[in-house]
């Protein structure tokens, strides 16, 4: 990509960058508890400038001093945590998204559809049936969340490895791990009946009693692979052009796909870990930013991350809005609209669906 339209990429990517944080604003507004708009940014204003703002955060409102400490809750515990992680979880499956279409090549490719969400949907789902380290579940719910999906991204590695290996074997193998830890998942759930209502909840996805340490385990979660991710966006630029095109021009197509899919593996692993199961964000996120800012990776990438974050935060604002006092898990929306653009894109034009079509 040329410098102007690298520039002009850039610039539209930061376009998304300020439409996300408006409507991070937005969404600290929205709640199971109606609080006026002006008392929520008060509060916001009063703890992100360190408590400096004069006569507390409920100055000029018409409520007491035992109603504003009891909204500074609401708003500081509980909203502002459900609104990061939606964020961190959006963007590490909007990221993992993109870098999964990148190594295979085939726009259909997501964390779900290659068995990572669901290698550790069972995995975590394990300690809500056996109630295995529920006193640290902060710090035990990820690891075996991370297990379940090392484990499906184990195989898949090991086809990745093999000689005969190619891009429709590997999607293939992840279809079958999916299968392979949905089923397990169902044998868990009746063998132990009693985890079933909590269980299926958490696998619609959800960032309700979301947590400061939770926020800050996720980000770490998500951080460390998603920025070395980012330095593979030359790498998923030559894979584009061919496996052995992009060897002769110093790209080893065999080891760029095995690490991707580590990183992938290990930043979907922490999403699914303290969301559920959220499905198609990283399949739509990657769509729609290279629409908007084209097809350079070292653009894609981050770009995913910014929309994957926007359609999380969005399904939930929709859920509070549409059914208001209802607890709707955020991956309800999501899966409307996502099965909706995943038929668009099978059926846009006839015969194809497995390729890049009009992208």
């Amino acid at each position: 990509m040329s410098a102007a339209p690298r520039r002009s990429a850039l610039g539209r990517t930061l376009i998304l960058v300020g439409a996300l944080a408006a409507l991070v604003l937005a969404s600290t507004l929205l709640g199971d508890v109606r609080i006026p708009a002006g008392v929520v940014l008060a509060i916001l204003g009063q703890h992100l400038l360190g408590g400096i703002l004069p006569g507390g955060p409920c100055a000029g409102a018409s409520i007491s001093a035992t109603q504003c400490r009891v909204f500074d809750t609401i708003v500081w515990s509980n909203y502002v945590p459900q609104v990061l992680l939606g964020v961190l979880v959006g963007a590490a499956l909007g990221m993992s998204g993109a870098a999964l279409q990148g190594t295979f090549r085939n726009p259909l490719a997501d964390p779900y559809l290659l068995g990572l969400s669901s290698g550790a949907a069972f995995g975590a789902a394990l300690l809500f049936v056996f109630h295995v380290g529920v006193e640290d579940a902060d710090l035990v719910l990820p690891l075996f969340a991370f297990a379940g999906s090392l484990l499906s991204g184990a195989v898949v590695l090991l086809a990745a490895r093999s000689p005969r290996s190619s891009v429709t074997t590997l999607l293939l193998t992840g279809v079958a791990m999916s299968s392979f830890f949905s089923a397990l998942l169902v044998l868990t759930l009746l063998y132990n009946p009693t985890g079933n209502l909590q269980v299926s909840f958490w696998l619609l996805g959800g960032l309700e009693g979301a947590t400061w340490i939770q926020d800050g385990i996720v980000f770490a979660g998500v951080l460390i692979p998603g920025s070395v991710l980012a330095l593979y966006g030359r790498s998923l630029n030559l894979l584009q052009l061919g496996p052995d095109v992009a060897q002769s021009l110093g790209v080893d197509a065999r080891k760029t796909r095995v690490r991707v899919l580590l990183l992938a593996s290990i930043a979907t692993s922490v999403a699914v870990a303290f969301a559920g199961v959220i499905g198609f964000v990283g399949l739509v996120a990657p769509h729609v930013v290279r629409r908007i800012a084209g097809f350079d990776y070292r653009v894609v990438l981050s770009g995913a991350a910014v929309v994957g974050a926007t359609f999380v935060l969005g399904a939930r604002d929709l859920a509070l809005v549409v059914f208001p006092g209802i607890e709707v898990p955020v991956g309800v929306p999501m899966a409307f609209a996502g099965a909706l653009f995943f038929l668009y894109l099978l059926y846009r034009r006839p015969g194809r669906a497995g390729g890049w079509g009009g992208w």
